[in-house]
Protein backbone atom coordinates (compact mmCIF):
# COMPACT_ATOMS: atom_id res chain seq x y z
CA UNK A 1 0.00 0.00 0.00
CA UNK A 2 1.43 3.27 -0.96
CA UNK A 3 1.77 6.02 1.34
CA UNK A 4 -0.32 9.10 0.90
CA UNK A 5 2.24 12.66 0.35
CA UNK A 6 -0.76 14.68 1.76
CA UNK A 7 0.95 16.76 4.60
CA UNK A 8 -0.80 16.79 8.05
CA UNK A 9 -2.54 20.09 8.38
CA UNK A 10 -0.99 22.70 10.82
CA UNK A 11 -3.21 23.03 14.05
CA UNK A 12 -3.90 25.76 16.45
CA UNK A 13 -1.83 25.36 19.23
CA UNK A 14 -3.59 27.52 22.58
CA UNK A 15 -0.15 29.28 24.26
CA UNK A 16 -0.31 31.39 27.41
CA UNK A 17 2.55 34.17 28.46
CA UNK A 18 2.10 35.95 31.21
CA UNK A 19 -2.08 35.59 31.44
CA UNK A 20 -2.70 35.98 27.91
CA UNK A 21 -3.58 33.61 25.30
CA UNK A 22 -2.65 33.26 22.13
CA UNK A 23 -3.71 30.46 19.38
CA UNK A 24 -0.50 29.42 16.84
CA UNK A 25 -0.98 27.14 14.03
CA UNK A 26 1.45 24.69 13.92
CA UNK A 27 2.23 20.85 12.90
CA UNK A 28 1.90 18.01 15.01
CA UNK A 29 5.72 17.34 14.99
CA UNK A 30 6.24 21.19 15.94
CA UNK A 31 3.55 21.19 19.14
CA UNK A 32 6.06 19.99 21.82
CA UNK A 33 8.85 22.41 20.84
CA UNK A 34 6.31 25.10 20.52
CA UNK A 35 5.03 24.37 24.09
CA UNK A 36 8.62 24.16 25.48
CA UNK A 37 9.49 27.10 23.74
CA UNK A 38 6.04 28.90 25.22
CA UNK A 39 7.13 27.94 28.41
CA UNK A 40 10.51 29.04 28.51
CA UNK A 41 9.09 32.33 27.30
CA UNK A 42 6.43 32.84 29.78
CA UNK A 43 9.14 32.26 32.73
CA UNK A 44 11.59 34.86 31.56
CA UNK A 45 8.36 37.20 31.23
CA UNK A 46 7.61 36.20 34.67
CA UNK A 47 10.95 37.10 36.03
CA UNK A 48 11.40 40.31 34.61
CA UNK A 49 8.06 41.56 35.70
CA UNK A 50 8.81 40.38 39.55
CA UNK A 51 11.77 42.22 38.88
CA UNK A 52 10.28 45.35 36.92
CA UNK A 53 8.27 48.70 38.34
CA UNK A 54 4.77 47.60 36.72
CA UNK A 55 6.11 47.02 32.75
CA UNK A 56 3.41 46.38 30.11
CA UNK A 57 3.24 43.44 28.03
CA UNK A 58 5.24 44.43 24.94
CA UNK A 59 7.78 45.89 27.14
CA UNK A 60 8.26 42.29 28.99
CA UNK A 61 8.19 40.65 25.45
CA UNK A 62 10.82 42.57 23.75
CA UNK A 63 13.10 42.42 27.58
CA UNK A 64 12.27 38.86 26.99
CA UNK A 65 13.52 38.36 23.53
CA UNK A 66 16.46 40.15 24.01
CA UNK A 67 17.14 38.07 27.37
CA UNK A 68 16.38 34.53 25.34
CA UNK A 69 18.70 35.93 22.25
CA UNK A 70 21.72 37.01 24.22
CA UNK A 71 21.45 33.72 25.98
CA UNK A 72 21.61 31.93 22.59
CA UNK A 73 24.10 34.08 20.94
CA UNK A 74 26.56 33.11 23.69
CA UNK A 75 25.51 29.55 23.73
CA UNK A 76 26.15 29.31 19.95
CA UNK A 77 29.37 31.27 20.38
CA UNK A 78 30.55 28.56 23.11
CA UNK A 79 29.30 25.68 20.57
CA UNK A 80 30.85 27.73 17.86
CA UNK A 81 34.45 27.53 19.81
CA UNK A 82 34.04 24.53 20.82
CA UNK A 83 33.14 23.61 16.95
CA UNK A 84 36.75 24.65 15.93
CA UNK A 85 38.93 23.48 18.84
CA UNK A 86 37.71 20.03 17.25
CA UNK A 87 38.39 21.40 13.92
CA UNK A 88 41.91 22.20 14.76
CA UNK A 89 42.58 18.85 16.78
CA UNK A 90 41.58 16.43 13.58
CA UNK A 91 43.68 18.55 11.28
CA UNK A 92 46.42 18.47 13.47
CA UNK A 93 46.07 14.70 13.58
CA UNK A 94 45.66 14.37 9.91
CA UNK A 95 49.10 16.10 9.33
CA UNK A 96 50.77 13.58 12.02
CA UNK A 97 49.22 10.39 10.09
CA UNK A 98 50.09 12.02 6.94
CA UNK A 99 53.82 12.27 8.32
CA UNK A 100 53.92 8.86 9.83
CA UNK A 101 52.29 7.74 6.57
CA UNK A 102 55.18 9.79 4.70
CA UNK A 103 57.83 8.53 7.08
CA UNK A 104 56.68 4.94 6.36
CA UNK A 105 56.63 4.97 2.76
CA UNK A 106 60.06 6.46 2.69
Amino acid sequence: MAESSVSTPNEPVALRLVDREFLIACSPEEREGLLESAAYLDRKMRELRANAKAPGFDRLAVLAAISVTHEFLALKKTHTGSDQGVTEGLAALRRKLEAALDTQLK
